[in-house]
């Protein structure tokens, strides 16, 4: 099917969900009004009904059931994150959904490295004798040579790959299916139990599909080799929380983690205080290089919006289908 014609999918009304977006975006397109809904009070100033597409908060999801059924005319919603899983449930299935790709990649690329190198290098523990007073000299695995299965090779995946090569990391690319491309040969996630044992850190950094859901699980955990660690920079549900929680509480295992399942984890969950184990919240694309890149999108959406043209980043395509 060839790509719609401007008048097949016409956005003229776009929501953002704070003033500082709705002001700094006003003037992005003379095509297209750009008004405030935060989806915790009702919109003011315009009717829902007349809403063409959403851009949706940046965190949290939990206030938005059910909020965007006041807009039965919506064609298209717009994340703030890379991730969009739970965003087709919050719309009917003919909505466009568009991902912010692009705009994380570096500050959870350098998250990622971040992670593994304060683990390998012992610097949670470092922080730990600090605060007991207390020095302690000892040698740590490091990056440089380590062995790294990296699981996700999208635009994320190849921003970490570029920075563990970087740091001299021998680094083997696992996809969702085998296939060579420009950097070489990407291994099949059905090869990851074969692959682990040669392996001393797997970094995850693919999307949560029905497909990915516990793909880290218990097998791949087991085959993994003592000392091995986990830095976890995609979702929490990719790997099986219980599977690693009996492994690093073993002592077998260790975990960088800035996504958990759930999340937040319980109080009283034993990863909170396991040796080994380095959590930090959520916060892989929540740098200060977020806001000008986030604005940068949204403005050049806006803009090809106002043109008729097809948004940037679409996963699931809707009336540009």
């Amino acid at each position: 099917m060839t790509n719609p014609t401007p008048s097949d999918t016409p956005v003229r009304t776009l929501s953002v969900p704070s003033a500082d977006l709705r002001d700094a975006l006003a003037g992005a397109s003379p095509a297209v009004d750009v008004v405030l809904w935060d989806f915790e009070t009702p919109p003011e100033g315009f009717d829902p009904a007349t809403l063409d597409a959403a851009v949706l908060p940046y965190t949290g999801r939990a206030h938005l059931d059910g909020a965007l059924d006041a807009a039965p005319n919506l064609r298209l919603v717009q994340t703030q994150s890379t991730g969009y899983d739970g965003v087709a449930d919050l719309v009917g299935p003919d909505v466009a959904i568009a991902t912010a790709a692009g705009v994380h990649a570096a500050a959870t690329a350098e998250l990622a490295v971040g992670l593994a190198l304060a683990s390998l290098r012992g610097i949670d523990d470092a922080v730990r004798q600090q605060a007991e007073g207390r020095w302690h000299s000892a040698r740590y695995p490091g990056l440089a040579d380590r062995r790294v299965l990296l699981v996700g090779v999208g635009g994320i995946g190849e921003e970490i790959r570029k920075r563990l090569v970087t740091f001299e990391a021998d680094v083997t690319r696992v996809g969702s299916a085998a296939r060579d491309d420009e950097q070489g040969h990407v291994h099949g996630s059905d090869e990851l139990v074969e692959l682990a044992p040669h392996h001393d850190v797997v970094v995850v950094i693919t999307p949560l599909t029905d497909a990915t859901r516990g793909l880290i699980g218990r097998e791949v955990l087991a085959a993994l080799p003592d000392g091995a660690l986990v830095v976890n920079v995609a979702r929490g549900a990719v790997v099986d929380t219980e599977a690693l929680t009996r492994e690093v509480t073993a002592g077998r295992l260790k975990a960088a983690l800035d996504v958990v399942d759930p999340e937040p984890l319980p109080a009283d969950h034993p990863l909170w205080r396991a040796p080994g184990v380095l959590i930090t919240p959520h916060v892989g694309g929540n740098t200060g290089a977020f806001p000008p890149r986030i604005l940068a999108l949204l403005r050049r959406q806006i803009e090809r919006l106002g043109r008729g043209e097809e948004p940037v980043n679409l996963v699931r395509r809707g009336p540009w289908a």
